[in-house]
């Protein structure tokens, strides 16, 4: 449904937001360096890019019938829950590692930021369908194919 041009503008665009977002508020709230929390947020960053990619790959394919701009909200809520939770478990040991907690201390601090990212994808993917309507007439044999 989405173009590849399109899916990297969106993960692009995302991810921009996101680290200046993130590493503000993790910096404050975990009381670590920009410096630390910043290149922990870049890691993160790129992780969270391919997995964003492949998962809305995988969402439209699996719900093609449905136009992004006429998405439910209950059907937004199962494509970010699922986003962020193959995130979550991804990127868990790494953020245990890199700020020397606990595995348990880390899936808490990795859990208030998934919160606070399910606010902001939602947000942002709205957003993002509002700005940046797929066209209703591209042919949906095409999905996933570089253009």
């Amino acid at each position: 449904m989405r173009t590849t041009k399109d899916r990297i503008r969106h993960t692009l665009l995302f991810e921009a937001v996101a680290l200046v977002l993130s590493t503000a508020v993790a910096a404050l709230v975990l009381e670590n360096s920009v410096t630390e929390i910043g290149s922990l947020a870049i890691i993160l960053s790129l992780i969270a890019m391919g997995w964003n990619y492949q998962y809305n790959l995988w969402f439209d394919c699996w719900q093609h019938h449905t136009p992004p701009n006429k998405r439910s909200l209950k059907l937004r809520l199962v494509h970010i829950v699922g986003f962020e939770g193959g995130l979550l478990i991804a990127t868990l040991p790494l953020v245990a590692w890199w700020l020397n907690m606990p595995l348990w201390h880390a899936f808490l601090t990795d859990m208030g930021f998934t919160l606070f990212f399910m606010v902001y994808a939602f947000a942002f993917n709205w957003a993002y369908d509002l700005l940046f309507p797929v066209n209703p007439q591209r042919n949906t044999a095409t999905v996933g194919m570089s253009e």
